[in-house]
């Protein structure tokens, strides 16, 4: 069988124009079905509250830092609120009085993002960079079962939530 010109450019065109859509349709349905991993329920327990040390402990897998004044406890996401770097503790050499929501708060400690410079006071507060909102804090409890403390990165808790055992 022999094809003239015309109609081997028009097959080649058609064949062309269908393999393009044909990528794109791909595309647009691999959209909806995305390769995420979505994580497990981030409920870890750590240790008797009486193991805990006193000041601050950073959790490394858990990208949190866990708290302790005497018989109090909180936890503090150290993922950055910008594009979810992890944030560093930065003891103040002297502690400074700011004013937080109309309230005088003194503060000992800031938290410093590396990747794009975000600062937050050492409540989470955010007042320097990029970061669009504060740095979450997370549920702290004591386990019924074993008296252990359990964080609960799901359970996102109101700035200034303690747990006091």
């Amino acid at each position: 069988m022999k094809i003239d010109r015309r109609k081997f450019l028009k097959n080649l065109g058609i064949g062309s124009l269908i393999l393009a859509l044909a990528g794109q349709i791909y595309t647009w349905l691999r959209s909806l079905f995305p390769n995420v991993s979505y994580e497990s329920v981030r409920r870890v327990k750590l240790d008797e509250p009486d193991n805990i040390p006193d000041g601050v402990t950073f959790i490394d897998d858990l990208k949190t830092y866990i708290f302790r004044e005497g018989k109090t406890f909180y936890a503090i996401s150290a993922v950055c609120t910008h594009l979810g770097c992890t944030v560093k503790y930065v003891a103040l050499s002297k502690p400074k009085v700011i004013k937080i929501g109309g309230e005088e708060v003194e503060v000992k400690w800031e938290f410093h993002c590396p990747c794009h410079g975000s600062k937050f006071y050492g409540d989470g507060t955010n007042y320097a960079g990029p970061a669009p909102r504060p740095l979450d804090w997370v549920k702290v409890e004591v386990s019924p079962e074993d008296g252990k403390l359990v964080v609960d990165l799901n359970k996102i808790v109101p700035k200034n939530y303690k747990l006091t055992v």
